[in-house]
């Protein structure tokens, strides 16, 4: 990964966080007038594929989903894991680029 790369990455992955967080949004509004709703399916994976910072700060910001049992104990687990994994891309991306390809190393051979 090149220095001229990671501004591009960061924007992308803040990108995905802001929709992330308007989906949570959406699912609010949608909520206080009995419209059609996001699946929790749906939210929990958006946030697993990275956009834990963007679920939680929904969560936190918007009062929803702060009971339902995956949500309370899932959204702020990922917030730390995705951001750790932010601050390491930033200042070792060597290091977090072998941590991911051990991880998808690991999920492909179980």
């Amino acid at each position: 990964m090149t220095s001229a790369s990671m501004p591009i990455l960061v924007a992308i992955a803040a990108l995905y966080n802001i929709v992330v967080f308007c989906a949570y949004a959406y699912d609010k509004a949608a909520a206080r007038n009995g419209d059609w709703r996001v699946r929790e399916s749906t939210l929990l994976w958006l946030a697993v594929l990275g956009g834990g910072i963007g679920a939680f700060v929904g969560q936190r910001l918007l009062r929803h989903k702060t009971r339902k049992p995956p949500f309370h104990v899932v959204l702020p687990a990922l917030c730390i894991v995705h951001t750790l994994l932010a601050v390491t891309t930033l200042f070792a991306p060597e290091a977090a680029l072998a941590a991911i390809r051990a991880g998808a190393a690991a999920i492909a051979g179980s």
